[in-house]
Order: C-alpha cells, then sequence, then structure tokens
C-alpha cells in the first residue's frame, strides 16, 4: 500500500532506523532522532544493487520524492546510472560524466530516450 502524508508525519524515533515502504522502490528511512526523515530509493544497475539519497522530510514532500524516483527510474530505464547523474552539477561534469550530460539533454528537450 502506498505511503501517505498522515502516517510519515505520525512516524516517531525508534532505538534502531526503520523504513515507512511506499512503492518501486521508494522508502522513508526514519532514523533515533525527532525529525530524522530520509528519503531513500532502492533499484539495481549492471546486476547490483544501490542506494539513492532523494533527501529529507519535511524540506522534500512525498510528491517530490515520488517525482525524484521517477526521474531516476527514467534514467536507469534508458541505461544511464543514476550514481552519475546525482554526483554530477551541470558545468562541473568531465568526460567520465558523460552519460549524464545524454540524460540532462533528454531530459531537457522532453525527449524518449530512444529518439536520443
Amino acid at each position: 500500500m502506498p505511503l501517505t502524508d498522515t502516517a510519515i508525519r505520525k512516524a516517531k524515533p525508534a532505538e534502531k532506523p526503520y523504513k515507512l515502504t511506499d512503492e518501486k522502490g521508494l522508502f522513508l528511512l526514519v532514523g533515533v532522532k525527532p525529525g530524522a526523515l530520509y528519503w531513500r530509493m532502492k533499484y539495481r544497475f549492471a546486476g547490483k544493487e544501490k542506494l539513492l539519497a532523494l533527501g529529507v522530510y519535511p524540506e522534500v514532500p512525498l510528491k517530490t520524492a515520488r517525482q525524484k524516483r521517477d526521474e531516476a527510474r527514467r534514467l536507469l530505464d534508458a541505461g544511464i546510472s543514476v550514481a552519475l547523474a546525482s554526483d554530477c552539477n551541470p558545468g562541473t561534469c568531465n568526460s567520465s560524466s558523460m552519460p549524464f550530460m545524454i540524460a540532462l539533454a533528454v531530459r531537457e528537450m522532453r525527449m524518449t530516450p530512444a529518439e536520443a
């Protein structure tokens, strides 16, 4: 069942961090300190399981976290590593970050990866 904003607001810290799962790999990691709520996305790339940090709740609300998850999934579907995409900022990318530059161009032109 998808996560709701009410469930997020009711989340309380515990002795150990725990997860509130949403869907399609998105979850909220509830830390041991009050207010420690971290958006994470679990995914697989090149046969390996990976974890992507999407932000901190409430700065990143549920709707925005889902949009970031969907964008990351689009990059993964196009065969582009979201780890490269999140590590590179426009203007500071080098040749090893070329897949990210392609992803930016695709996103900016609103093209499907097949059209790129």
